[in-house]
């Protein structure tokens, strides 16, 4: 990628987060605001994420190198492998991290009545955890195929 659209890009990454907040800090103080200023975050980082895959993966970048299609093909294809393993490693955590807090949440309040429960629900908060874990294995076995 050129030099131009890698600070476009990082410009846009750090004002889809600045810009929100500081809406968010400018506003009225409401509670309705948080929600708004989620909301803006989430569009524009979304946003940016999508401009930045249609440049990455157009396979154009690659032209000012002098690179051959075939080429380029392949490093268009390599970089789709590189995201499925990044989506499976942060989609399995995020899920892993949901499963987690509803789990110690509710191991933290059986064990609040009954201590003699504790390893019984530990087992459920590890089971959660291995989620994150079968993610980050998955990751691994696309990284080996590139």
């Amino acid at each position: 990628m050129s030099l131009l659209v890698k600070i476009t890009l990082s410009a846009a990454l750090i004002l889809s987060t600045i810009v929100p907040f500081g809406a968010f800090a400018i506003g009225e103080k409401t509670r309705g605001r948080y929600k708004v200023a989620l909301a803006v975050n989430l569009f524009l980082f979304f946003g940016t994420m999508i401009v930045a895959a249609v440049l990455m993966f157009d396979g154009n970048a690659f032209a000012a190198e002098g690179a051959k299609e075939t080429a380029a093909a392949v490093s268009s294809a390599a970089g789709m492998g590189y995201l499925s393993a990044a989506l499976a490693t942060g989609l399995s955590c995020l899920g892993g991290g949901i499963a987690v807090s509803a789990a110690a949440s509710a191991a933290l309040g059986a064990i609040s009545e009954d201590s003699s429960i504790l390893g019984k629900s530990l087992i459920f908060v590890g089971l959660a955890e291995g989620v994150c874990l079968y993610g980050l294995i998955i990751s691994f076995m696309i990284l080996g195929k590139l």
